[in-house]
């Protein structure tokens, strides 16, 4: 690719059509074991987040402050030529309006082509100014107050100090389902056809499939705190339940999730016709955000896959107990996903990410919350343990902040293409062949 990222490959899919499916087998491994494994608490999130694909040409331009081009380098997924993190400016507590307008404009025009970018530098302005759910369970750890002045959701059990890690949010990483739609802009580009992140599967306890599935984003609408500010000062509130937007001055406001906005339907009739032609999603005429003046004909992302995690054994880097009939033949951890279909007929680019939510068995992660912190009946740090009975104590290694963590991996930018007329009608399996660059960790079983 040399200097000129658009010129790297990006894995080519054919999706699913409205009346047939296109299937892609996803793999992994995870090295502390996962199922019904008795040792551990696990699941698997997989979910992907997509845009319009666009040419060559579409590719933003590294140099020009314009306006036009500023905005497509902070919406175009990429996956960049150098393996630098995004530039970010944060916050601080004496912020005022047009110190956020300044700030923000220095974000926006820092975006590089040349670095990878998932999510926008607006989501993660987000996090850096939304309040930490003071609900959850921490253990000991004290979560450090970010630059604005308090706790945000940058800061987690896991990530006291709040690391970056692109511009993803810590605290959406670290918990599922999230409580904040995962939407990268205030308002949605027709252009760019962002999508938030679409939950493809849930592996894990399948006790728990209702609830996941009642709580996804795909199906059940979010809210988050809308300020009424002008154009260009910050609309985003720090608060993250209605009665305390109520007190912030702000708009407890309702997001749909969606995969793509049919913009060439403009009535509810002619939305109604398009949701009967097109079997294989469910498509509504309704307000993207309850804010909105206008109803749009939306696709709705599919409800998620929820089943039973692949069975591993704990340090183990190899084949899975996949809960299928090939038990003689046995792989890797792996699920097959049908890939979405795009009733617009236009090309995506995507990516898929992977996270691993692991907690031990000394508590019960899902009935321990904030009531809990500091609580060495619940778990201590580096506590005595009496193995001999004789009074003398041996001191454990064991630190809180490590007994529930989620560990993750993305995909580069994959393509996602309409599918030609002689697939019409028919299932697609995609080919994959195993192999990424890495050491020999990183890239087993490659």
């Amino acid at each position: 690719a040399g200097s000129r990222p658009q010129r790297q490959y990006s894995m080519q899919y054919y999706g699913s059509g409205k009346d047939a499916s296109s299937k892609l087998l996803v793999e992994w491994t995870n090295q502390h074991g996962c199922g019904s494994n008795s040792k551990l608490s696990c699941n698997i999130v997989i979910q992907y987040m997509c845009m319009n694909n666009g040419t060559d040409d579409n590719y933003p331009d590294s140099r020009s402050s314009k306006s036009e081009a500023v905005l497509k380098r902070v919406l175009y997924m990429k996956d960049g030529t150098s393996t630098n993190t995004q530039n970010y400016k944060a916050p601080n507590k004496k912020e005022s309006d047009s110190s956020y307008i300044k700030r923000m404009k220095t974000n926006y025009q820092a975006a590089s082509t040349t670095r990878g970018l998932h999510e926008t530098v607006w989501w993660y302005d987000t996090c850096r100014y939304r309040e930490a759910n003071g609900g959850l369970f921490t253990a000991d750890q004290n979560l450090q107050k970010d630059t604005i002045g308090y706790v945000t959701a940058s800061r987690t059990r896991q990530n006291n100090n709040g690391a970056r890690s692109g511009l993803e949010c810590p605290e959406e990483r670290d918990y599922f389902p999230y409580w904040v739609p995962t939407l990268q802009t205030e308002h949605h580009d027709p252009d760019a056809q962002r999508t938030p992140w679409i939950d493809a599967a849930w592996l894990g306890d399948t006790d728990r499939c209702n609830y996941i599935k009642k709580n996804s984003f795909n199906t059940q609408a979010k809210y988050r705190c809308v300020l009424s500010k002008e154009s260009d000062e910050r609309k985003y509130g720090r608060s993250i339940d209605e009665d305390s937007c109520d007190d912030e001055g702000g708009d407890w406001v309702k997001f749909n999730s969606y995969i793509e906005v049919l913009t060439n339907v403009k009535s509810s009739s002619d939305c109604t016709k398009a949701a009967k032609s097109q079997g294989a999603n469910k498509i509504v005429w309704d307000k993207l955000r309850s804010d909105d003046d206008d109803e749009v004909c939306f696709v709705q992302a599919p409800p998620l896959e929820c089943r039973e995690a692949p069975w591993t054994r704990v340090n183990h880097l190899g084949n899975a107990d996949n809960h299928d009939s090939n038990k003689n033949n046995p792989n890797a951890s792996r699920i097959e996903l049908d890939l979405p279909y795009f009733p617009s007929g236009d090309a995506k680019r995507c990516v898929m990410r992977l996270r691993y939510n692991i907690s031990t068995t000394d508590y019960d992660g899902w009935n321990t919350f904030a009531d809990s912190n500091d609580d060495d009946d619940v778990i201590e740090n580096d506590p005595e343990v009496d193995v001999f009975g004789d009074g003398d104590g041996f001191e454990l290694a064991l630190n809180p902040a490590q007994t529930g963590r989620t560990f993750q991996d993305r995909s580069h930018v994959y393509q996602i293409l309409p599918r030609t007329e002689e697939m019409a009608g028919k299932t697609i399996y995609n080919l994959n062949v195993r192999g990424k660059r890495g050491n020999i960790v990183q890239t087993f079983p490659a």
